[in-house]
């Protein structure tokens, strides 16, 4: 007999799947192409699809659930997702697969919300014309699946991950995104949800229990803040050279870009938070990061860097937005002009400028806040950044004029795959490769972490080897 790893059943011995939950018996057999993957996977179901059907003409019915489907697909492909298939009414989606993302978990919620949003406004339509209206109901689920070993059938994603992302979708209510725990752990930062506890799905031998989505950060939101309770280890050689640099643009008055390079999860973000606490005082900072995808984000970066320098808020009206932007440049002679190409940058109405034009604007404001204190430039996850944003820091770091700038990029060895030639040739450039920690610094940053909590031997060493 086969015991059912889901469930519990018992299956005969040639039995491929479980005869209750069917879910398979078997890891697949390793046949061409197949991998095994740790993915994320959303089931999208209309509700109430049925008496639609009754009440509207076949070629009616035809046009709203095709209006449907295409906009959740349009939604999932431009999260990074793959339309897995389309089921009856329901959509399966996953994130991951081909391509694997750090945060798949977190745009598949992403997704969800949109398609949501994306229904309400079909809805609309659907009601002018038909009288009608649709409900979705949405679960989403992380864990490991098999993929691939069947071009025909997309990228046929197979395992329990699957079968309980499913199950979620059918506990869902109307309008409602039920996700689960494996999820919950990669996006707790980001997310607004309560525990939906004691779920009966079928298939798995006990109660489960699920979130029920409330909110999700939006890309480029800050995840609440983590507090650092353990001080900075290993790094002081690196501090010290950031320290030495921004001395270096204060002295001479000029322009200087460091450019630290590290492997994601290495500490680069937390070094840059230490310089930064440290070199605050009188400095003016101007901080953006980079998105790894979205629509118009070449210069989100700036966006960051100009709101949050001016003060502006979202739901604030133009006009005050605006009269805050021109605080930033109200002594320039060429205020009204530099706002009209500020403007857009900061997200307020305005036609973008010409590349030529959006560098000047960025230089002056630079060289004109560099007249009452030094500059401190940073600009995260560089390895992400479009070229647009990239030749702006190439501009800035050559034209800056009397301004003591430090440009500080943080990024991923990725950023030289890209942009081979980075900081090449410049005298005003450098570059700091962030090393993983040895193993001393290592230990004393585990017990840090630790405090007074006690792990066995066997998995401190695990934890050492793998960070």
């Amino acid at each position: 007999m086969i015991v059912c790893p889901a469930c519990g059943t018992q299956n005969g011995d040639r039995a491929k799947f479980c005869q209750e939950c069917a879910a398979p018996l078997r890891a697949p057999a390793a046949a061409a192409g197949e991998t095994r993957k740790t993915v994320t996977v959303l089931f999208c179901d209309v509700t109430g699809s049925t008496a639609l059907g009754e009440r509207l003409d076949p070629e009616a019915t035809r046009s709203v659930m095709t209006g449907y489907f295409a906009a959740m697909a349009r939604v999932i492909e431009s999260h990074g997702g793959t339309v897995e298939k389309f089921i009856g009414d329901a959509v399966m989606a996953v994130f991951g697969v081909p391509t694997l993302h750090e945060d798949d978990a977190l745009r598949a919620l992403r997704a969800a919300v949109g398609m949501r949003t994306a229904l309400a406004e079909l809805n609309t339509d659907f009601e002018q014309r038909y009288g009608a209206r649709l409900a979705a109901r949405i679960g989403v689920n992380t864990g490991e699946v098999v993929v691939g070993g069947d071009g025909s059938r997309g990228t046929v994603a197979t395992g329990d991950a699957v079968n309980v992302g499913a199950r979620l979708e059918q506990a869902a209510g109307p309008d409602e995104i039920l996700f689960g725990p494996q999820t919950y752990a990669l996006v707790r930062d980001h997310v607004e949800a309560e525990p939906v506890t004691g779920l009966i799905l079928k298939g798995k031998s006990g109660p489960v229990t699920a979130w029920r989505l409330h909110g999700v950060s939006a890309p480029g939101s800050a995840a609440r803040p983590v507090r650092l309770t353990s001080p900075l280890v290993g790094r002081d050689r690196e501090l010290a050279l950031m320290e030495q640099t921004l001395a270096r643009c204060r002295a001479d008055r000029r322009s200087q870009l460091l450019t630290v390079l590290g492997a994601a999860g290495v500490g680069k973000s937390r070094l840059a938070a230490d310089f930064l606490a440290g070199a605050a005082a009188g400095t003016t900072v101007l901080s953006g990061r980079c998105l790894s995808y979205g629509e118009d984000i070449a210069f989100y970066p700036l966006l960051e860097m100009l709101q949050g320098l001016a003060g502006v808020t979202p739901g604030e009206d133009t006009e005050t937005s605006r009269r805050r932007l021109r605080t930033l440049v109200a002594d320039d002679p060429d205020a009204d002009r530099l706002v009209e190409r500020l403007a857009p940058l900061a997200g307020l109405p305005g036609t973008p400028a010409a590349v030529e034009e959006t560098h000047w604007a960025v230089r002056r404001l630079v060289e004109r806040l560099g007249h009452e204190s030094p500059v401190l430039v940073v600009l995260d996850d560089a390895h992400w950044a479009e070229h647009a944003m990239l030749d702006l820091v190439d501009h800035l770091a050559d034209w800056t004029r009397d301004t003591p700038c430090l440009l500080l990029c943080l990024a991923r060895p990725e950023l030289l795959d890209d942009r081979p030639t980075w900081g090449g040739g410049k005298v005003n450039a450098s570059t700091l490769l962030l090393e993983p920690l040895p193993g001393d610094d290592a230990e004393s940053l585990l017990a840090n972490l630790l405090g007074d909590a006690v792990l066995d031997a066997d998995t401190r060493r695990r934890i050492l080897d793998a960070a």
